[in-house]
C-alpha cells in the first residue's frame, strides 16, 4: 500500500474532508492572522514591564514616550486582536464543518474529530503555560471548540441571538480593576526559579483555560455564522457588510478606548474605582467590535490586491498560515528575555523598548514563515495538530491487508 505524502508537503491538494491545502487557502483570512500576530505581540510583551505603578498593564512611571507609546498601544491593540483571532477561529470551524458534510459526514464523526482538536489545544496550551507564557490562550480556545461543538447545528438567528446577549453580559460594569499594585512581580508571569515556576503556574492555569473562553464566545459564534455564508472567503459578494464593519467597528473601537487611553497616556488623571467598573468592560466591549473590523479591513486589503501579492504580503500570509507555530515562537522570545532566571530583563526594558521587542520578533516570524512558505512546509504545530485532527482510523480491511504484507 503506497505511503500518503506528507502533510508539510502538501500544497494545493485536499484529502477529501481532510484540512485546505496551502495553496487553495484564501488570502484574506491568512493576511489577517499573520498581521494580528504583531499586535498579538504588541499587546502581550508589556505586561511584562515592571512598575511601582500599573494601569491597564501598562507601567505609570515610565518616560513621556513610555506614555505615548502606551497610548497608541491602548488605543488600536489590547482587547482588539485576540477577538478578531475569535472571529477567525470560529470561522475556521465553519470552514472544517463545511468540508466534512460535503465529504459525506455525520454529525457525530465531526463532533469528535473537532474534540481531537480541543484536546491538542488543551494539552498544547497546558504545556505552554507551564513552561513558557502563563497568558496562554490556546487551552481557553481548546474549552471554547470543545464545547462550541453544540453550536454548530443552531440556526443562525441563535448564533446571533446567544452572541449579543453574551456581549451584552460581558460589558456591563465589573469590579476587576484597570489598576493594580506591582511593588512585587507575580510569580506566575515572572517565575524566580526554573522548578518553582510550575507550582504558581498549576494554580492559575486553569482558571484561565476554564474561564478564559467566556470572552472568546461572542466572537467564536459570529465566526460560525460569517463561515456559513463564506465572507471572509468572498468578500466581492459581501462588500457592503465587510466596509460598514471596517468603519463602525474600528471607529466604535477607538472611542470605546479612549476613556482608558487617556489615562494610560497621563492626559488625565486615573477616574475613581467606581468609573473604572465601567471603563474596563467598555474598552474589552468595543475592543470585541474592533476586532470585527479589523477582520473586515484585513479582508478588504486582499481583496484590492487581488494577484498583484508582493514578497511581504506573501509572507505575512505565510505567518497567518502558520500562525500556531509563531504564536508560540512569541513565547520564547517573552520567557527568555524576561523571565528571572534567564535573562531578566522586565526592570530594564520600558514599555518603548519592549514595544521594538515586539515588532523585531514579529518580524522574525515573517522571516521564518516565509522561509516555511518557500520550502512548502506547513510548520511544525501545524502538522501536529491536523495529524491529531485528521488522523484515519484504520478500517478491518486495512489491518487485514497491512498483516499480510508483514507476513
Amino acid at each position: 500500500m503506497a505511503r500518503p505524502p506528507r502533510l508539510g508537503s502538501l500544497r494545493g491538494m485536499t484529502k477529501q474532508g481532510g484540512p485546505t491545502g496551502l495553496g487553495e487557502r484564501a488570502l484574506g483570512p491568512d493576511l489577517a492572522r499573520g498581521f494580528m500576530l504583531l499586535f498579538i505581540a504588541l499587546a502581550n510583551s508589556h505586561y511584562f514591564v515592571y512598575g511601582t505603578r500599573v494601569f491597564g498593564g501598562f507601567p505609570m512611571d515610565g518616560s513621556s514616550a513610555d506614555r505615548v507609546v502606551g497610548m497608541v498601544l491602548s488605543t488600536f491593540v489590547d482587547g482588539r486582536a485576540f477577538p478578531m483571532f475569535g472571529v477567525l477561529f470560529g470561522y475556521g470551524v465553519a470552514q472544517i464543518v463545511r468540508r466534512q458534510r460535503e465529504s459525506g459526514k455525520e454529525w457525530w464523526p465531526i463532533r469528535k474529530l473537532l474534540w481531537r482538536r480541543s484536546l491538542v489545544l488543551i494539552v498544547l496550551g497546558f504545556v505552554h503555560a507551564m513552561l513558557l507564557y502563563i497568558g496562554d490562550i490556546l487551552a481557553a480556545y481548546g474549552v471554547l471548540l470543545f464545547l462550541g461543538v453544540w453550536a454548530l447545528r443552531w440556526k443562525d438567528r441563535w448564533l446571533l441571538i446567544v452572541a449579543a446577549l453574551v456581549f451584552v453580559l460581558t460589558a456591563l460594569p465589573s469590579d476587576d480593576s484597570l489598576a493594580t499594585a506591582s511593588d512585587a512581580t507575580d510569580p506566575s508571569m515572572l517565575p524566580p526559579d526554573f522548578l518553582g515556576q510550575f507550582g504558581d503556574r498549576i494554580v492559575v492555569q486553569p482558571f484561565i483555560a476554564l474561564l478564559g473562553w467566556i470572552g472568546f464566545l461572542t466572537p467564536f459564534l459570529v465566526g460560525l455564522w460569517a463561515g456559513r455564508r463564506r465572507i471572509l472567503e468572498r468578500p466581492a459578494e459581501h462588500l457592503t457588510l465587510l466596509r460598514t464593519t471596517a468603519v463602525a467597528g474600528l471607529t466604535v473601537a477607538v472611542l470605546g478606548a479612549l476613556p482608558v487611553s487617556l489615562v494610560v497616556g497621563g492626559v488625565i488623571d486615573q477616574p475613581s474605582d467606581d468609573v473604572l467598573t465601567r471603563l474596563g468592560p467598555l474598552h474589552d466591549a468595543s475592543g470585541v467590535l474592533g476586532g470585527f473590523g479589523y477582520a473586515a479591513l484585513m479582508v478588504l486589503i486582499a481583496l484590492k490586491l487581488g494577484d498583484r501579492q508582493g514578497r511581504m504580503t506573501l509572507a505575512i500570509a505565510a505567518v497567518g498560515q502558520r500562525s500556531l507555530t509563531c504564536y508560540l515562537s512569541q513565547s520564547v522570545v517573552w520567557a527568555v528575555v524576561f523571565t528571572p532566571y534567564l535573562l531578566d530583563l522586565s526592570r530594564t526594558l520600558s514599555t518603548t523598548t519592549t514595544a521594538l521587542l515586539a515588532v523585531a520578533t514579529w518580524l522574525a516570524t515573517v522571516w521564518m514563515a516565509e522561509r516555511m512558505r518557500r520550502a512548502n512546509y506547513r510548520g511544525p504545530f501545524e502538522i501536529l495538530i491536523r495529524r491529531v485532527t485528521y488522523q484515519p482510523k484504520r478500517t478491518a480491511a486495512t489491518r487485514s491487508r497491512s498483516s499480510g504484507s508483514l507476513a
